[in-house]
């Protein structure tokens, strides 16, 4: 059997976290250099050859480990599929196709714990490439097989930030109690030459120590060549030699199969590989001690024997499986017609891995595939299988669905040039048209599908209309047309809050969300749950638990959609609870965010800066819907402040809120005012504050002026609104109302450790984060946030924090 390539990169530990001799030293220093690089979040990766004991080492870690531990790994015969090791760990489904939400996923079941992936080489790439994003947030160790063929930029990509520890050779003591173990009667002068022929590898050295304590005893030292240090695989291979035919066939199918059998698949040799320590009981089946030396076992299987093998685990097994064993065995007519009946009634990753293979076979099948893929999420792998069909109407829907999943619009439209007139086509060049067509394109479909009974259509054409949405929601579910029905749900989700139905649009999100959680939709979830936290901000309820919330979704990996929502909900609520600072360091990070949020970001850039008293020149310019109008809103206060002329706000309709509030500038008069503050009563309390300030600024009597700012200081109190309240409060001040703030003012009888975890709280930590960075639990940091809130005065841990920090700072 051909050595694969040497593995590049593995030279590499990372200086700042191991030794520059990470391998140096017994497998005990190991551990420690292994426990010490994971003490928080990280990546270690143990590396040395077949049988060098990497699996042992993961093993004593985790049972080392005092946090709970999720371990999986790679196999070798399902080393394609996505995501498979992850799965192994956590014990559930993985969205392999999208790899924020992959890292999501696994990190929602993982936190806290430590993650174990042994055999990297069997891993695919999406397993690959999410392990570095993963350990920015938790500890991972992983074991890598060398030399593997894994390409050498993903190994680069892998290894970039991680420790990298090689396995060191047996020391000479834990050589002796590996021999002791295998070969307890064996003579001493024997296993020191044993392990010398082992060349330091575990494995080999059991391998030779079992297979010399049943030598003859007619065999003689030279008959051994123990002089001659032997490669592992080569002794792995003498060791296996020795097996009975009935093991060597059972160690080989294991190797073929690359995962645990049943003992009946194995025959008689099954009971051989137990006796010999060279097959573990695992429930009901069996699995290779080591995977390693069931590789070399069928590896060292002639061309013909090795056909003929695969040609029997073809019989053995069924469904995918069976059809890749037929197809290694060169039966080809069979593995294509294997493969097309395990397509049927199966789940849709089955459905996609048989019609793949399939597609393999016989190009016809590639639109099929092409199909399921998508159905599966595995949108690249669609395209991939695309290039082997034949040009066709079919393809060309196929393509387009794939290239508008990948975002690439611009293409899908020129893939939909070779698609069929029919509702399919149509709806994907609705969805796939630029902005400014869609309205026209839109009269030219219903005018050609008056009936719509076509779901995804109708999905399509509902526009912003909540309603239409909902029925098309449905029509979508009931249709099994997942996608669709999500979609609808967040355009569902964008119309109520653009019309500003606050309230509704964040209940349609929580449901949304629960649903996309209870199908596997990772992705989805986290984009209801971002857009539901926005929607609390705006209406500035609860903004304290909101920024608690959303700064626990914002440790997660999210789409870019989600991750912008969840960045300016906490901008907004840091704001809004007077955490100007952090507001404004959080927005300056916030690039490259998806087009479709420009405006909102925006938006919020020139709010903060209103709010800390820096306006900037006026607000830009603003889109229709509730952020546009509170841009337009934004900018009256700005040129109110400033002394100068505001932008028309010419946009209509307008939400009637931000209708009424925009009347009330243009006439400057207390009456509109008034009006627009009862507009916005139960729906965005921000917002009511801030016409009752403007009601003041425009009051004719003092009466009415103070009456509006005590009203508007009661409702920023209540929600939390600290700079408005102090806006409030400066009003009152120039008609003379105090209010005795000192008790709030001070920082005097804090302890240390509250003044300390109020400072983390003033950097936008949420509690259990802060209890890991000072060591202590989340139930004492709340304990902490309790006091410094009662003895400051401050109604939510938020204020206490600006208070405290007021305090520090006019004490400098």
């Amino acid at each position: 059997m051909a050595a694969p390539p040497p593995t590049p990169g593995l030279a590499r530990p990372r200086a700042a976290a191991a030794p520059a001799d990470t391998g140096a030293g017994d497998r005990d220093d190991v551990l420690r250099a292994m426990a010490g690089a994971l003490a928080g979040p990280g990546l270690v990766v143990v590396h040395g050859p077949p049988g060098c004991g990497r699996t042992r080492l993961l093993e004593r870690l985790a049972r080392a480990s005092k946090r709970p531990v999720h371990a999986g790994g790679g196999l070798a015969m399902l080393s394609g599929a996505p995501a498979l090791a992850l799965e192994r760990a956590t014990r559930a489904r993985m969205p392999a196709d999208d790899l924020p939400l992959l890292a999501e996923a696994v990190y929602s079941r993982t936190r806290g714990g430590l993650l174990v992936i042994d055999d990297l080489q069997w891993c695919d790439a999406a397993t690959l490439a999410v392990l570095p994003i993963l350990a920015e947030r938790l500890p991972v160790a992983c074991a890598l097989r060398t030399p593997n063929r894994i390409g050498e930029d993903a190994l680069a990509r892998l290894l970039a930030d991680a420790t990298v520890i090689a396995v060191p050779d047996l020391t000479d003591a834990e050589a002796a109690r590996l021999v002791a173990e295998a070969a307890p009667a064996l003579p001493p002068a024997r296993a020191a030459a044993l392990t010398v022929r082992a060349g330091g590898n575990p494995l080999a050295l059991t391998a030779l120590a079992k297979r010399a304590a049943h030598l003859d005893a007619a065999h003689t030292e030279a008959d051994m060549d123990l002089e001659t240090p032997g490669d592992p695989a080569a002794a792995a291979a003498a060791a296996i030699a020795d097996l009975p035919r009935s093991g060597r066939t059972a160690l080989a199918a294991l190797g073929l199969l690359g995962r645990p059998a049943h003992p009946t698949l194995l025959g008689d040799g099954a009971a051989v590989l137990l006796e010999a320590g060279l097959a573990v009981a695992e429930g009901a089946h069996l699995r290779a001690a080591s995977p390693w030396m069931a590789e070399v076992a069928a590896g060292i299987l002639d061309h013909d024997a090795r056909l003929s093998m695969h040609g029997h685990l073809a019989e053995a097994t069924t469904g995918v499986e069976s059809a890749r064993h037929a197809h290694a065995a060169g039966l080809a007519d069979r593995a294509l017609h294997t493969a097309l009946a395990a397509a049927e009634g199966t789940s849709p990753q089955a459905r996609a891995e048989a019609l793949l293979l399939a597609a393999d076979l016989d190009p016809v099948h590639a639109v099929d595939a092409a199909r399921a893929a998508l159905e599966a999420g595995r949108t690249r792998a669609a395209l991939a299988v695309l290039d082997r069909a034949e040009p066709g109407p079919e393809a060309a829907l196929a393509r387009a669905w794939a290239l508008l999943a990948l975002g690439e619009s611009a293409q899908a439209r020129a893939a939909l040039e070779g698609a069929p007139d029919g509702p399919e086509a149509d709806q994907l060049r609705l969805l796939s048209a630029p902005p400014a067509e869609r309205e026209a394109l839109a009269d030219t479909i219903r005018a050609a599908h008056p009936d719509l009974a076509h779901a995804g259509l109708a999905a399509a054409l509902a526009g912003d209309d909540p309603d239409a949405l909902a029925l098309a929601e449905a029509l979508a579910r009931d249709a099994g047309d997942p996608t669709t029905a999500f979609w609808c749900a967040w355009s569902r989700v964008i119309a109520l809050a653009d019309a500003a139905r606050l309230v509704e649009a964040e209940a349609v999100a929580h449901e949304a969300a629960d649903r996309a959680g209870a199908a596997g939709a990772y992705s989805w979830q986290t984009r209801f749950l971002a857009a539901a936290a926005w929607c609390l901000v705006l209406s500035g309820t609860g903004l304290d638990n909101v920024i608690a919330a959303a700064q626990s979704l914002a440790d997660h990996a999210l789409p870019a959609v989600a991750d912008t929502l969840i960045d300016a909900s906490i901008a907004l609520a840091e704001a809004d609870t007077g955490a100007l600072g952090a507001a404004r360091a959080r927005l300056a990070r916030l690039k490259d965010a998806p087009a479709a949020l420009d405006g909102l970001v925006a938006w919020l850039e020139h709010e903060t800066a209103w709010l800390d008293g820096q306006p900037g020149p006026e607000a830009p310019e603003a889109q229709p819907g509730l952020v546009g109008g509170l841009a337009h809103i934004t900018g009256r206060w700005i040129a109110y402040d400033t002394g100068t002329e505001p932008v028309t706000a010419d946009l209509a309709p307008w939400p009637v809120p931000v209708a009424s509030t925009l009347s009330a500038w243009d006439k400057a008069a207390p009456g509109p005012f008034a009006q627009a503050a009862t507009a916005w009563d139960g729906l965005a309390a921000r917002e009511q504050v801030r016409c009752l300030l403007a009601l003041a600024a425009h009051a004719g009597e003092a009466k009415a002026a103070v009456a509006a700012l005590e009203a508007a200081e009661r409702i920023a109190d209540e929600h939390g609104l600290i700079v408005l309240a102090g806006r409030a409060r400066r009003g009152l001040r120039k008609h003379d109302v105090r209010r005795d703030r000192r008790s709030a003012r001070g920082g005097g009888g804090l302890t240390d450790r509250e003044s300390e975890v109020l400072r983390h709280v003033a950097a936008g930590h949420p509690s259990r984060r802060i209890a890991e960075i000072l060591g202590i639990t989340a139930e004492t940091v709340e304990t902490h946030i309790r006091s410094g809130m009662r003895k400051l005065g401050a109604k939510t841990r938020t204020e206490a924090a600006v208070l405290l920090t007021a305090a520090e700072g006019g004490e400098a």
